[in-house]
């Protein structure tokens, strides 16, 4: 499919991705703080809403089940996470994180201060239209 987009468009995805790699590099930067990888910080997110199954998280980062168990097997030896039976399944092993694990996800998250800072300036009416916008793109 051949889609002609206007340069107004064209701009808006210029802008779009120079926002993504910004916000990963802030991201990035904000977990070696911790001496954590993006991959690792996004384990502690997810499993900081519940825990969730190794193929689950695997399905949720898109890659491969034996990457998650090497990113597991590192959170769980700094007590960020650890491993317990799924109540539903005993034969399922279910990541949960710790506190420590939680505290320093929310603390990664709180530091990744590129987008947060950049949203605390915008003024309401601008921040409406770019959520607007986005919940558009992403429907």
């Amino acid at each position: 499919m051949n889609l002609s987009l206007s340069p107004l468009a064209l701009e808006v995805l210029d802008l779009i991705d120079t926002l993504v790699a910004r916000y990963q590099e802030s991201y990035e930067a904000a977990a070696a703080r911790h001496q954590l990888t993006s991959s690792q910080v996004r384990v502690l997110e997810l499993l900081s809403q519940r825990p969730l199954a190794m193929s689950r998280l695997a399905e949720r980062l898109k890659c491969e089940p034996s990457n998650v168990t090497g990113i597991v097997d590192r959170l769980e030896g700094r007590g960020l996470v650890r491993r317990e039976p799924d109540p539903a399944d005993r034969r399922v092993k279910l990541a949960a994180v710790t506190e420590a694990g939680r505290l320093i996800g929310d603390q990664v998250r709180a530091s990744t201060d590129f987008t947060r800072t950049r949203l605390t300036t915008l003024p309401p009416e601008d921040c409406a239209s770019l959520h607007a916008g986005l919940a558009r793109m992403l429907n």
